[in-house]
């Protein structure tokens, strides 16, 4: 059943907060410091609108309204999916009770630091993209941006809104600390590593939003198992506008090495940087950079929190009903890659500990698509060069490898290698600097910048020369 979104409301919902006027006080107080929070740290390009899409049901059909509309009276609320009266716990020691409408009180804390965690990388993102308006590609891409901005913004409302609903004072105050931290902040800086990295053009934007975003995929689609039904059906509603997040990652990363592709032949020759293009081994740097920053956002290998998330209820694995063991995971072990007397060999673990390793492993194979995606596109141009992802130990702060220097093809190497060769697998400053010299706005309709190709369609069946944004 689809269920309509109250417009008539100052902060629009399907969550009746019209009938709780403790809690519709307190989100409306926190309201002006989102909108001062989203002026101060918000998209730094002025304009008056964007064609932008805003949700007006959580149905399966027909759920986003598209439409211009200034960016500071976005309708942002908060938007749960319907209930299923009849859904049961599906994993861990209560496996097959009802699910929770309430949070209870033996596993508060741990509710609260999930949601939290999740909620800090929401406004973390807008913060890191805020300056990218002012070097888009084209007024089609500025408007994918906005959009996730915006997305982004209602994502933190969401999990706002549990925050002051199910964990009182405590809730309300880490609510208001989500507005204090600030990507990059020396002195309050943003909970998780990847959202304190600068995204300083676009193609990391690009590729902050093909594997960044899905690390949010994933993390999500795990909350959504939770056996705290409100946070449940928050995050699958969540998962319909992530999805349009790694689009536009997938596509951008497409359409920059369609473009290289064409400039090389152009040319018949890989370097391009002359031609004002990015040549395909500074976009393998790329890759391995921001693939690698995001496998860290997995955490530990093994972690005995996780297993203790999962046996409580509370998180659970990517499509858990889709598993065919017991989903309690008592008796079951894994292998994992680990380096013992310097050499990778496998151990074998607790199931239950390696819950990490095993969201990781579904993340690795979604990214793969995409890399088999690009590389159609060199195949297709008669380009030989291949994108590969690295090693899962290449370039890691956190888990197993945190310490060690591993090759992208998987050799352990001493320090004196590691720093001899680095500066062929990641980007450098030169490298930085070229792709920022490359990124000048191009805000003309129907234009593009020369180092990116036009996506194949619009948004929402408008041609590619739409006038997206209509700026100040």
């Amino acid at each position: 059943m689809t269920s309509s979104i109250n417009y008539t409301e100052k902060i629009p919902n399907n969550v009746d907060l019209a009938g709780d006027r403790r809690l519709k006080r307190a989100l409306e107080s926190w309201q002006p410091a989102f909108l001062e929070w989203w002026s101060s740290m918000g998209p730094a390009l002025p304009n008056r609108d964007v064609y932008l899409r805003t949700a007006i049901s959580v149905g399966r059909e027909g759920w986003a309204d598209f439409g211009h509309v200034a960016l500071p009276e976005y309708r942002w609320g908060i938007f749960l999916a319907e209930r299923n009266r009849d859904r049961r716990i599906g994993f861990g020691e209560l496996k097959g009770e009802p699910v929770w409408q309430q949070v209870p009180g033996e596993y508060r804390a741990e509710l609260q630091r999930l949601i939290v965690i999740q909620g800090d990388t929401e406004p973390a993102s807008v913060e890191q993209q805020r300056q990218l308006g002012l070097s888009a590609p084209s007024l089609y891409d500025l408007r994918n941006l906005f959009q996730v901005n915006v997305e982004e913004g209602r994502h933190l409302w969401a999990m706002v809104y549990l925050l002051h609903a199910y964990f009182g004072r405590d809730g309300r105050e880490e609510a208001q600390a989500l507005l204090h931290r600030h990507s990059g902040d020396v002195d309050s800086p943003r909970i998780l590593g990847a959202f304190n990295e600068e995204t300083p053009d676009w193609l990391s934007f690009f590729m902050f939003t093909y594997f960044t975003d899905r690390d949010g995929k994933y993390q999500l689609g795990t909350l959504k198992e939770s056996a705290f039904d409100p946070l449940s059906r928050t995050c699958e509603f969540m998962l319909k506008e992530e999805a349009h997040h790694m689009f536009v990652g997938t596509t951008g990363v497409d359409r920059v090495v369609e473009r290289t592709a064409q400039l090389m032949r152009e040319h018949d020759a890989a370097e391009v940087v002359a031609a004002g293009g990015i040549p395909l081994d500074i976009i393998q740097k790329y890759i391995n950079f921001h693939y690698t920053v995001s496998l860290d956002l997995f955490g530990s290998e093994t972690s005995t929190n996780a297993g203790n998330y999962f046996t409580a209820g509370l998180k659970g694995r990517w499509q858990e009903e889709r598993r065919t063991d017991d989903h309690r995971l008592t008796d079951d072990s894994v292998w994992l890659d680990t380096i013992e007397d310097g050499e990778l060999r496998q151990i074998e673990v607790a199931a239950l500990t390696a819950l990490n390793h095993d969201l990781r492993g579904e993340y690795i194979r979604d990214c793969q698509t995409g890399v088999a995606r690009w590389n159609r596109i060199l195949d297709n141009a008669g380009i030989d060069y291949r994108l590969r992802l690295p090693h899962v130990g290449f370039n890691r702060k956190v888990g197993t490898f945190a310490g060690h220097h591993i090759s992208p093809t998987g050799e352990v190497l001493n320090s004196d290698e590691w720093h001899r060769l680095v500066s062929s697998w990641l980007p450098t400053e030169q490298d930085k600097a070229h792709v920022r010299s490359l990124m000048k706005p191009v805000y003309e309709r129907g234009k593009i910048a020369a180092w990116v190709a036009p996506p194949r369609q619009g948004i929402n069946g408008k041609p590619f020369d739409y006038e997206y944004v209509h700026l100040s």
